[in-house]
């Protein structure tokens, strides 16, 4: 189902709902908003207060998270909100604020690797968010709508991803069901410099 095919309030309700959403597992749908006046359930209205760890953004050494750093490196700090990048010949070092899932039941850590790369990235929702969501699109290209961005770092996890968002009010926010997300900006910086086979790391 294209867009263009949705009627007018359901196309707004997925937009709502939707547009700004991170692509996440099955289990832990991704549903972020990006209206103030309608937001799914569970979701935290990005308009709220919301407090950011500002304190612990700060440059960290790699050392204690990875034994080389074969490919280069990208660290995610979850309590932190920020997102970390080491070149393979420790040359370049990049930190970046980040979303972030909104629970700890939402979060997956641990060691992964990217997988694909994408720029302009395509969405689809997982058949559980169509089961939950039937009025949803099955698909979205490219675009300004699209929930991924503009890149996407696509992990060794099933539909979960770093990549960039068009909602700005998600970043430095718990404002995610899964995956993590950048400035279109950043993700398109960090997307030049990973490779397949980058590691990694969810702290």
């Amino acid at each position: 189902m294209s867009i263009s095919r949705f009627n007018t309030p359901s196309r707004r309700a997925f937009l709502a709902g939707g547009a700004a959403m991170i692509a996440a597992p099955a289990i832990a749908q991704s549903t972020s908003s990006v209206n103030s006046e309608a937001t799914t359930q569970g979701e935290r209205d990005l308009t709220e207060s919301v407090r950011r760890n500002i304190s612990s953004f700060r440059m960290l050494d790699w050392q204690p998270y990875f034994s080389n750093l074969n490919n280069g490196a990208v660290l995610v700090d979850i309590d932190s909100r920020a997102v970390h990048f080491w070149s393979e010949d420790e040359s370049i070092y990049k930190l970046y604020p980040s979303s972030v899932p909104l629970t700890e039941e939402l979060t997956r850590k641990g060691r992964t690797s990217v997988i694909r790369k994408v720029e302009g990235p395509s969405w689809r929702p997982t058949p559980s968010m169509l089961e939950r969501n039937p009025e949803w699109p099955e698909y979205i290209g490219p675009g300004p709508d699209n929930p991924l961005g503009t890149h996407a770092l696509y992990l060794s996890w099933t539909y979960y991803r770093i990549h960039g968002t068009h909602d700005t009010r998600k970043i430095g926010r718990q404002s995610s069901n899964g995956c993590i997300g950048l400035y279109n900006e950043h993700i398109a910086e960090l997307f030049g410099m990973t490779k397949v086979g980058t590691q990694v790391l969810l702290i």
